[in-house]
This record gives C-alpha cells, sequence and structure tokens, in this order.
C-alpha cells in the first residue's frame, strides 16, 4: 500500500452495489484534486480483490450489501492491508452496528444522510489516519464500545500484537527495530501503546499477560533492558 503523502493524491475505492450511488459519491469526491477515484465494486468480494489490485489510501465501504458484507469484507481488508483505511457508509446510528464497524478494523463511519456535507472530510480525516465518526453518532457509541470488548487484547491492533508477542518473547527494542526494520524509537512507542491500553505497569506485567493468553510459553521473567 502507498499511503497518501506529498502532492500525491488520496487514492479511493468506492464499494457499494448501486451503481447509481457509485457515480454519485465519484461526482462529489471528483471536485476536489487531492482525492482520485482509482475504482469501483459492487460487492465486498469485488472490493477485496479491488483492494489488491488497485491500492487504495481508502476504501469507502457500504455496510448493507449482498453476498459479502461490508463489516467481514473491512475485516479481511484491514487483515491483508492494514494500511488500507476503510470509511463505512450506513445508515443506522445503532451502537452495535458502530460497535462491530469498529472491531472489523473501520477508520470512520459515516452517515448516509450527511454524506452530501461530510464525505470529502471524512476521506481526508481517514486518510490521515484519524477516526471520522459521523455526528449524528453520540459519544455514547464510542463509550459502548469500549464497553463491550470481550477481552482487552482486542484493544490492540495486529502491528501492536506483534510487538507485543517479541517482546514477551526476551527480544530487546534494538531485536525488534532490526527484525521488522523500524526504528528503536517506534518500537519504544508502540510499547507504551501497547502498555497503557492493556493497564499494565511493566515489562513483566506484560510477559504475565501473554503467556495467560497463550502467546508466548511459561519461561520465567524477563530480563530488564538497559
Amino acid at each position: 500500500m502507498r499511503p497518501p503523502g506529498g502532492n500525491k493524491p488520496i487514492r479511493v475505492l468506492l464499494v457499494d452495489d448501486h451503481a447509481v450511488v457509485r457515480q454519485g459519491f465519484r461526482l462529489i469526491l471528483g471536485q476536489h484534486p487531492d482525492i482520485v477515484v482509482v475504482g469501483e465494486a459492487a460487492d465486498g468480494y469485488q472490493g477485496i480483490e479491488q483492494t489488491r489490485l488497485l491500492e487504495p489510501n481508502v476504501v469507502v465501504m457500504d455496510i448493507a450489501m449482498p453476498g459479502l458484507n461490508g463489516v467481514e469484507a473491512t475485516r479481511q481488508i484491514r487483515r491483508e492491508h492494514p494500511e488500507c483505511r476503510v470509511l463505512v457508509l450506513s445508515m443506522h446510528k445503532d451502537a452495535p452496528y458502530v460497535r462491530e464497524t469498529l472491531r472489523a478494523g473501520a477508520k470512520g463511519y459515516l452517515l448516509k444522510d450527511s454524506i452530501d456535507s461530510d464525505l470529502v472530510t471524512a476521506v481526508r480525516a481517514v486518510a490521515r489516519g484519524e477516526a471520522f465518526l459521523s455526528p449524528g453518532v453520540s459519544a455514547t457509541v464510542l463509550a459502548d464500545y469500549e464497553k463491550h470488548v470481550s477481552d482487552p487484547i482486542d484493544l490492540i491492533t495486529p502491528r501492536e500484537r506483534q510487538l507485543l508477542q517479541m517482546l514477551a518473547e526476551g527480544k530487546t527494542s534494538k531485536d525488534i527495530a532490526t527484525e521488522l526494520n523500524i526504528s528503536v524509537y517506534t518500537v519504544d512507542a508502540h510499547r507504551s501503546r501497547i502498555m497503557k491500553k492493556l493497564q499494565l505497569r511493566s515489562i513483566g506485567d506484560l510477559v504475565r499477560f501473554a503467556i495467560q493468553r497463550g502467546m508466548v510459553p511459561l519461561s520465567g521473567e524477563p530480563e530488564s533492558e538497559n
């Protein structure tokens, strides 16, 4: 995936089972030179395939489609292409819809009755890596999402899970940075976020957490990093 940067426009894929709706989205987005629609798909399966082929920065995804719905398509796209952001469109304000969409990995949730005013803003926001929720989706929905997370580990991203396992295996920040081709600073930032999300106070707590969930075998306490 190529994230937006410099003067490159935001690459957008439209996924909706109604051609007229896709055309409307294309007309709205086409008025803005920093956004380019690179393709369209009529269902979740096509959306997944077009994401592989076209490498969009943002997928604008209808939640209700025949065959493979937007939530399941979002989950697969985010698993295969974590750099790609998904903006889900829905007519539902109910907490369960938003909750499942966020759990699937969507970065934004846009109500269809606010598309005319908010579509461009939402696309730009999620392209920057920011979350976007329609004004009609209240803060109580976010509280509901956090309340219904069944396991604290659901709060961390796949990348953070990878680092959690490596840290629990006793690898140092330098080891991890070398293996993943990232900076030590990035590793330390990930570690801080992981510990904050999981409410852990030390590397020992982190190791015990990983052992309890079967991520690493029981092997004693880790040595502290210098």
